[in-house]
């Protein structure tokens, strides 16, 4: 069964640890709900961007965090 993760970054690409702790999820479908539920504090924790992988292989990325000025 894959694995879904998130890698959490600054917006240079550097790697940090999240401040909310992240599961490893069984669809994309969750890895993208549990995101939406807690970008802010992401955000607020220091991390910039992510990038979704599936068992260590990107499926895509990198995704701001930051929301867009209107």
């Amino acid at each position: 069964m894959a694995a879904w993760t998130w890698r959490f970054e600054k917006a240079d690409g550097t790697q940090v640890e999240p401040a909310v702790t992240p599961e490893d999820f069984t669809t994309q479908g969750d890895a993208e709900s549990w995101i939406g539920e807690n970008w802010k504090d992401l955000v607020e924790g220091g991390a910039d961007q992510v990038r979704l992988l599936e068992d260590g292989t990107e499926i895509y990325g990198p995704m701001s965090l930051h929301a867009e000025e209107a």
